[in-house]
């Protein structure tokens, strides 16, 4: 069974995350091709799958095949509900993260799991849904459509990139979410489509920490690995230290 290495960042911005994923990425990547020229000769020297859980401060992020009109507001105006704006290196379009969402981002060689993207996106929404299901909420799927909605509105938002078969990017799945902030954008490029929150569903505040233990226990069910919680990575103990001590600095409140 493949383990996967766990990390809670706790809150963090949106940009220092990213980097730490293609950090991460890349040095799995590097791994791989290391071990086809035979420079890797021990097992041990093998790095696991990472798996980092994130809230973020209120940020809209665009991917690669995305239209920035479906931003509604203008850039400048941004500052006036404490949000800022980036352009990153996902599939799929515009989408908002914020506090009371666990954002996930699986680093996964899909070589030591099943080299299908479209699968791999369909095992992280079964994940979603079988949480939403631990809160007695019926989650599905939209035939056409990437996420986890519940009727018609989107609860958990999907896009990832892959390079050699590595994925970053991941999930988002509205807990305790300002739902708000979607009204300035147009949520995935849909237009006629609503979002929605566990909160929303529940008529009341939920268990974030309840939450993250669910999403972890369906990951270790869906991808079959175990799931092992970490107290660093070696990207956190180098270039992105800040990290890890804003983490722990967070904690301690």
């Amino acid at each position: 069974m493949n383990e996967v290495e766990f990390y809670d960042l706790g809150q963090a911005p949106y940009q220092a995350v990213w980097d730490l994923q293609s950090a991460i990425q890349q040095r799995l990547v590097d791994e791989k091709l290391a071990r086809r020229k035979q420079k890797l000769y021990k097992p041990g020297d093998e790095s696991n799958d990472v798996l980092l859980f994130v809230e973020h401060p209120h940020v809209f992020t665009l991917g690669k095949s995305g239209d920035k009109a479906h931003l509604l507001k203008g850039l400048a105006e941004l500052a006036d509900i404490d949000a800022e704006f980036v352009e990153i290196d996902r599939g799929g379009d515009i989408t908002y993260h914020g506090p009371g969402q666990i954002v996930g981002y699986p680093i996964f060689d899909m070589d030591r799991h099943f080299t299908d993207i479209h699968k791999y996106l369909r095992y992280l929404e079964e994940v979603v849904i079988r949480t939403c299901a631990d809160f007695d909420i019926e989650a599905g799927r939209i035939e056409g459509l990437t996420g986890v909605w519940v009727g018609d509105e989107k609860i958990c938002a999907m896009g990832i990139k892959c390079s050699r078969w590595v994925t970053m990017h991941g999930f988002a799945l509205n807990v305790n979410t300002d739902l708000s902030y979607f009204d300035h954008i147009v949520p995935c490029g849909i237009s006629n489509k609503e979002v929605t929150s566990l909160q929303e569903q529940l008529g009341k505040r939920v268990d974030e920490a309840h939450v993250k233990a669910q999403l972890l226990t369906h990951i270790e069910e869906v991808f079959d690995v175990d799931v092992a919680k970490v107290n660093s990575l070696p990207e956190l103990d180098q270039q992105f230290s800040y990290l890890k001590h804003q983490e722990a600095k967070a904690a301690s409140h």
